[in-house]
């Protein structure tokens, strides 16, 4: 039986679309326009007047924003047609300075061939022109946003796990060299400066580019034939296998990337260095639960970051350059201030190796050109005043022998430990590099540093120097409880730059005199052996015997890591006197690189036998410090452009990364 009540209200319109062919989907848009005009009437009239409203308002937005970004965009199109016309003229190549030689065949990477590595459109900061790069004396960043680091969470790579503890004897590795810890000790505030507020960015005058010459053409096709087998094997790793064709981890960080983008900056390979920058923006995290060393992370990565800021006036390295710096300053919470040698930059805690509560001398006295420009661009003083807080320490210490320092300190003491043992080699070698260098950085005027300088050269000159046979090259030994050893490693061979930088900046002239017959000495470390490359550690013949050279090499200590001391000093003594020898001894250098270490798939290799050049035996890895280091001294030293890096206006870090000598207040 049927209600006869109405039928319940449906809430609903029902709808059937006919067929394509019989019209029913035009029928069913000429509903849907006939339905939205009926509830376009069915609003009142403040309704319809805020709709039309925010429609005028978006509509006048969309003018104003269109307007304002017509004019960057024809700038940055005009600048791309500009610098796609430059690459024509010079295929495969975007050097610092135009190019006059064609480039060798080698060289002629092409980008398409590399793998897609999402290559980010390069920052606006890049400049257009070509030319030697200037670096700027850069103002703090006060207002700094967030974009970039939000981009840097893109893609993270998930956090490391903590590495585990070998069994086996524990090795150290320093400036690239595998210690023996058995060579390792066994266990056993002032107030400073405030820093110097930075003054605005210099602005130079651009000078016409000095041509490349064929020389660093080669240097650019060496990095260029590295880099390819870096990004083609190991991108984003630490360090390249090239043999192997794979990587190894240190850190975990992309080591080698970093070390190198100022290197591509000053060479000129743009495109290299937008990709690597896509990386940086994109991949580099240091939110990691993983240990770092304190030492080899401030002078590759901070002092990385910190040169690459500098060049490219893009403040994405600056926030990168503090967030590691900020990671690091655990190290500094000990009972002395002397810092630990470990950071874990993820869990905010550091330690001392796991055999000894020392850290080496060096490591500790080599981090302060990094954190003190850290402190001048940020104006926060906490990382000046714990380095220099390291530096007072160690002035006031006893234990030296005459301005000579021994190798480890003890961070609970503070005291130097295992007294006797003097050497310019591994542990000791950057401190007094460091000593000069921040004289210089600072404008000269912190006196106690250059006090245990010159104090410094004076204890190598009594205790430490001494004649080889036949040729009598002058050597820098060691001195170990009063008994002299004629042992110098190839480390030592930083002194002759130092002595002739100190000497150009007023220090006294028989500083350079001994530059010069260091200089031929680490030369003949080289020249003496079979392959043209110095080994690790050389002993110095002292007494003349017939048929002898003045160089012996021991197997242990055969090997050779690609390193850049030699050829950094004769970038240093070139600039200084215009002696073409140096350049000469450097092309020498390089081709023996490329005959002895290159790897013909990609990259270079350190070798284990310098005195085989019928099987160096290679030892399938490439330091970062061959492409932060011995290539851009190489590229510096064949350059005849004497603002390339002006020496009057930077220092270089002991990782080859050049920051800003202070303008005077």
């Amino acid at each position: 039986m049927y209600s006869a009540s109405p039928p319940p209200r449906r809430d609903f319109i029902s709808v059937t679309l006919g067929g394509v062919e019989g019209g029913g989907y035009n029928n069913s848009k000429a509903w849907r326009r006939r339905s939205c005009l009926r509830k376009w009437k069915q609003l009142s009239r403040l309704q319809r007047s805020v709709i039309l409203f925010l429609f005028a308002f978006l509509a006048v937005c969309g003018v104003i924003t269109y307007a304002n970004m017509a004019e960057p965009w024809k700038s940055l199109t005009s600048r791309a047609s500009e610098e796609q016309k430059a690459d024509q003229e010079v295929p495969g190549l975007k050097p610092a300075n135009q190019a006059v030689l064609p480039i060798p065949k080698k060289a002629d990477a092409n980008l398409g061939d590399y793998p897609d590595f999402s290559l980010q459109k390069p920052p606006k900061q890049l400049p257009g022109r070509r030319g030697p790069p200037h670096l700027q004396i850069r103002p703090p960043q006060k207002d700094t946003t967030k974009t970039q680091e939000e981009a840097a969470k893109v893609e993270q790579e998930p956090a490391q796990v903590e590495r585990e503890h070998k069994t086996e004897k524990s090795v150290i590795r320093w400036r690239g060299a595998v210690i023996d810890t058995e060579q390792s000790p066994e266990p056993p505030s002032r107030k400073v400066k405030e820093p110097d507020k930075p003054s605005p960015a210099v602005s130079e005058e651009p000078k016409e580019p000095v041509p490349l010459n064929e020389r660093q053409l080669a240097v650019i096709e060496a990095f260029r034939h590295a880099w390819k087998a870096y990004r083609e094997f190991s991108w984003g790793h630490d360090e390249l296998k090239p043999v192997s064709k794979s990587y190894g981890e240190w850190f975990g960080l992309g080591l080698t990337l970093i070390d190198a983008l100022d290197t591509m900056w000053i060479l000129g390979l743009k495109a290299e260095f937008q990709e690597a920058r896509a990386w940086v923006a994109t991949h580099l995290n240091f939110d990691k639960n993983v240990d770092v060393n304190l030492f080899e992370s401030a002078i590759r990565i901070l002092g990385g970051l910190l040169s690459t800021y500098h060049l490219s006036g893009d403040s994405l390295f600056l926030e990168k350059a503090k967030d590691i710096g900020s990671r690091l300053m655990p190290a500094f919470n000990t009972p002395s201030k002397i810092p630990f040698s470990d950071v874990n930059i993820g869990r905010g805690t550091a330690h001392p190796p796991r055999w000894t509560s020392d850290s080496t001398v060096a490591e500790v006295t080599s981090i302060q050109l990094e954190f003190r420009e850290l402190s001048r661009l940020t104006g926060e003083e906490k990382f000046q005043n714990a380095v220099d807080g390291v530096m007072k320490h160690v002035h006031t210490l006893p234990g030296k022998n005459d301005g000579l320092v021994p190798m480890f300190i003890n961070t609970n003491s503070g005291q130097f430990t295992h007294l006797g043992v003097y050497t310019l080699g591994a542990r000791a070698d950057s401190y007094y590099e460091y000593l000069l260098k921040q004289w210089i950085q600072g404008g000269k005027k912190e006196n106690e540093l250059l006090e245990d300088y010159v104090k410094g050269i004076e204890g190598v000159k009594m205790h430490l120097l001494r004649k080889s046979q036949p040729k009598r090259l002058t050597f820098v030994g060691e001195l170990a409880h009063g008994r002299f050893s004629a042992k110098m490693d190839h480390l030592v061979c930083f002194l002759p730059g130092a002595l002739a930088l100190g000497a150009h900046n007023g220090l006294p002239a028989d500083h350079m005199d001994l530059a010069l017959e260091l200089a031929e000495t680490c030369y003949q470390m080289y020249a003496q052996v079979e392959t043209g490359l110095s080994p690790e550690i050389v002993h110095f013949n002292m007494h003349a015997q017939k048929d002898q050279k003045d160089v012996e090499i021991k197997t242990a200590d055969r090997h050779n890591l690609l390193r850049p001391e030699t050829v950094e000093s004769l970038f240093y003594l070139y600039r200084f006197t215009g002696d073409k020898k140096y350049q000469d001894w450097g092309w020498e250098i390089l081709e023996s690189f490329n005959k002895y270490t290159r790897v013909a798939t990609g990259g270079y290799t350190s070798i284990n036998n310098v005195q085989s050049p019928s099987n160096p035996e290679p030892r399938d890895k490439m330091e970062s410090f061959f492409l932060s280091e011995t290539l851009k001294y190489l590229f510096l030293l064949f350059s005849d452009d004497v603002d390339l890096i002006n020496l009057d206006k930077y220092v270089f870090n002991t990782e080859a990364h050049p920051l800003p000598i202070w303008p005077s207040a």
